[in-house]
């Protein structure tokens, strides 16, 4: 017997939000509408993916009697638009970062809870293979107790986001800059790896990219408890990589994203051993991330990032961009 299908509200149709139509059409479990304020695009989208309902304002279809909800507009709207959309019992796929302020979190934390709904934050990164069997390494004590991490990335953006000058990137208040774009990803990937930051020190600035006045560059001196780290990122060189090594007591494990691979050493002088998982496609990450989302809300799983692991990483975005502005340590509640 065939299930039925979860019927699924995408709001936003920009780069993010088609995406994700894409993805949640390629597992075959939900029908989609899309909401999104720019009627010409609107109609591109639905024309692209053979939809049949479409709204211009997100609130017309919340009592269209959909069970899940895509927010995937600038994040300033991600909270306000949360809160109303799980109070009539949507669950929810917030993408990152959750917001820029903690205002209305708590709200919406509590709204959840009541209404008994699914909520998630796209952290996608997680999705990836090889970084989830270096995790269960790291995690069963193969390699013994992290004592470091250091993550490594940097892309020519302008090549991957060439509309970068005219979207949210080019303000911080939309969610826009290195920080809150792309080095959250990063940081929430470093803390699902060795735990939660306690404290940070950070340096930022603009260094490259044409047309935007917002930092392409990043640096952060990290403490997740015992484990030392470092994060650093640049939006303008011509390698796209990235890498996030832990170095252990008894061995060292590498994630290479760009190479779709993780490697680990366990004695000096002796080669990486890797595991490779092929080519890599950005799709199958966000396919992994949808499939665990309606898993979920089928009560069949976990997300891959919660709400709360979510606000944590925005806490730590925020002690980063206070760290910048005051040129000092800042400790993550």
């Amino acid at each position: 017997m065939s299930r039925s299908k979860h019927n699924v509200l995408v709001i936003g149709a920009g780069s993010i939000g088609e995406r994700h139509i894409r993805c949640f059409l390629a597992t075959h479990r939900a029908d989609i509408a899309v909401a999104e304020v720019d009627e010409r695009l609107r109609k591109t989208i639905m024309d692209r993916y053979g939809l049949t309902e479409g709204f211009r304002d997100y609130r017309d279809a919340i009592d269209a009697k959909r069970d899940c909800a895509v927010i995937a507009t600038p994040a300033p709207l991600h909270i306000p638009m949360a809160c109303q959309l799980a109070e009539a019992g949507m669950s929810l796929l917030i993408e990152k970062p959750l917001s820029v302020s903690l205002d209305g979190v708590e709200e919406l934390s509590e709204i959840l809870t009541a209404r008994r709904v699914v909520s998630a934050v796209g952290y996608v990164i997680r999705a990836s293979q090889p970084l989830n069997a270096m995790r269960t390494a790291i995690h069963q004590g193969r390699f013994g107790q992290p004592r470091q991490i250091v993550a490594v990335s940097g892309q020519h953006f302008p090549t991957f986001r060439p509309a970068y000058r005219e979207t949210y990137y080019r303000s911080r208040a939309n969610g826009g800059g290195a920080i809150q774009d792309s080095l959250t990803h990063i940081i929430n990937l470093g803390e699902w790896l060795v735990g939660p930051i306690d404290r940070l020190c950070a340096d930022a600035g603009h260094q490259v990219l044409d047309g935007v006045e917002v930092e392409d560059t990043v640096h952060v001196i990290t403490r997740h408890g015992p484990v030392m780290g470092s994060y650093s990122l640049n939006q303008y060189q011509a390698p796209n990589e990235n890498s996030v090594t832990v170095i252990c007591e008894n061995g060292t494990a590498r994630w290479d994203g760009h190479l779709n691979r993780w490697r680990w050493m366990t004695r000096s002088g002796e080669p990486w051993q890797s595991e490779e998982f092929g080519q890599f496609e950005r799709d199958n990450l966000f396919i992994t991330q949808t499939n665990a989302f309606l898993d979920a809300v089928e009560h069949k799983g976990e997300p891959l990032c919660t709400l709360d692991e979510g606000v944590r990483t925005l806490r730590a975005n925020l002690a980063i961009l206070s760290s910048v502005e005051k040129g000092c340590w800042e400790t993550v509640e």
